[in-house]
């Protein structure tokens, strides 16, 4: 099995490196710096096994690939760029190789199965950061993070068995399930925190926000009859998501953090934090506290996406006022 690593930043960046690290082959697909970097150096991986480079060719559109029957996909994009993702690739040949949307949200993987019949729901739990082109760097030990998988949208086939034999080969843990979508749904929920803490300062007390987050998205899937798994503080994580007592690279914060930190243009709100907005506007309840976080996200941007613009009673006079 080739691997393509679609999306080659902060997620996509370990688990290609990872994986090439472990002997599989990768092909990546990135842009701009990250691209040029592991182009002219490989990818420096730096975690608790040290500084490690790996080198795996690298691509800047699907276009440049020559498609194998052999090949899967790892869809690694941000929720806002998976249509243009999924548009490339399929107009650049691919067709029946399984698709996995290693993403946040519960969107990714209904928009795929437009473009694609073979699509696979993936729970990334990884404290990962891409701030310096061509260097990522993984936050826990001794595994860089736990994966859940599964055909979407239930079941598992030989490509899910095929994939979780090459990520525990990579040092990250899979399970591959028949309910894939439950563990996104509770990861969904984890992340309707991530605007708060780009929006407050950095050591900001997020808890007094992310909780009623949180508990608004769970009556909300309740309403939708929608099931979840909790992925927060359980026994798998804590043995395999130990703290990294240091790393050479900073924690950028969550995925939010990082992509305003790079100035990408655009964070993935509409897709978590929205995601909660939609789905109660189609169950006929409200979703009041998600939906002020949303509209403040669009505000930030359109002020330029500069990250810590609030203070803590600004954001509860916003958010509870």
């Amino acid at each position: 099995m080739r691997i393509i690593v679609h999306g080659v930043g902060a997620i996509g960046g370990v688990v290609a490196a990872a994986l090439s690290l472990s002997g599989q082959e990768v092909i990546g697909i990135a842009r701009g710096g990250m691209l040029d970097a592991i182009r002219a150096k490989g990818l420096l991986l730096d975690s608790e096994r040290g500084h490690e480079v790996a080198r795996f060719p690298c691509v800047g559109h699907p276009n440049e690939i020559k498609f194998r029957e052999d090949d899967a996909v790892l869809l690694c994009v941000k929720g806002q760029d998976t249509a243009g993702a999924l548009a490339d690739l399929r107009s650049a040949g691919l067709n029946r190789q399984p698709v996995f949307c290693c993403q946040n949200g519960v969107a990714n993987e209904p928009l795929a199965l437009r473009f694609f019949p073979n699509v696979h729901a993936v729970t990334v739990m990884m404290p990962a950061s891409y701030l310096e082109p061509g260097e990522v760097a993984i936050h826990c030990q001794p595994s860089f993070g736990i994966f859940d998988l599964g055909r979407f949208p239930s079941g598992h086939d030989e490509a899910d068995l095929a994939m979780a034999a090459a990520l525990e080969r990579a040092n990250i843990p899979t399970l591959v399930r028949d309910d894939a979508m439950a563990p996104k749904y509770g990861k969904l929920l984890l992340n309707l925190g991530n605007i708060t803490g780009a929006l407050l300062p950095h050591g900001a007390d997020c808890k007094p926000f992310d909780d009623p987050l949180r508990e608004e998205g769970k009556a909300v899937l309740a309403a939708a009859g929608i099931g979840w798994a909790d992925v927060g503080d359980t026994e798998r994580r804590r043995i395999h998501m130990k703290d990294r007592e240091k790393a050479a690279q900073g924690r950028g914060g969550n995925s939010t953090v990082q992509s305003l930190a790079r100035g990408t243009g655009s964070v993935e709100t509409d897709y978590l934090n929205g995601e909660i907005v939609a789905l109660a506007r189609t169950c006929g309840v409200e979703a009041p506290l998600n939906e002020r976080i949303q509209l403040l996200s669009v505000e930030l941007m359109a002020r330029g996406g500069q990250p810590e613009s609030l203070t803590e009673d600004q954001l509860q006079e916003k958010l509870f006022g």
